[in-house]
């Protein structure tokens, strides 16, 4: 016997309940997804903002090295154009470069100590 095509479609007790289940799992399964998600954008943007400001720190320090290397730079031309003799310029340039040195051994240090500093705070986050 033919079913009746404008008969509505009745769907088993059993099935129905499958299918609601299922989308009852689905939609818990998503939400589950959609927050997982969202927590760990929100631990990315945490991070990022951690290390853009980790790296803010390390360019200032840096910056502001440079900016000394460079007036010690312009201070010992100033020295050298004033050398009386070429020993005074030996001894002048020996100083510099021996000072330069140390400051540039300090210098590393203290930014690969704020380089760590940051790395270490951003992961942590």
């Amino acid at each position: 016997m033919a079913k009746d095509p404008t008969m509505p479609f009745e769907m088993p007790q059993e099935m129905r309940k499958f299918v609601e289940q299922s989308v009852t799992q689905a939609q818990q399964a998503f939400e589950g997804f959609m927050t997982a998600a969202n927590s760990a954008v929100s631990g990315m943007e945490g991070k990022a903002s951690m290390a853009r400001s980790g790296a803010k720190d390390v360019t200032a320090k840096a910056m502001g090295y440079a900016q000394r290397n460079v007036a010690a730079s312009f201070e010992h031309a100033q020295k050298l154009v004033r050398a009386r003799d070429p020993e005074e310029v030996i001894k002048l340039q020996s100083e510099f470069v021996k000072a330069q040195m140390q400051a540039l051994s300090e210098q590393a240090k203290e930014l690969g100590e704020l380089a760590g500093k940051a790395a270490a705070s951003t992961t942590k986050g």
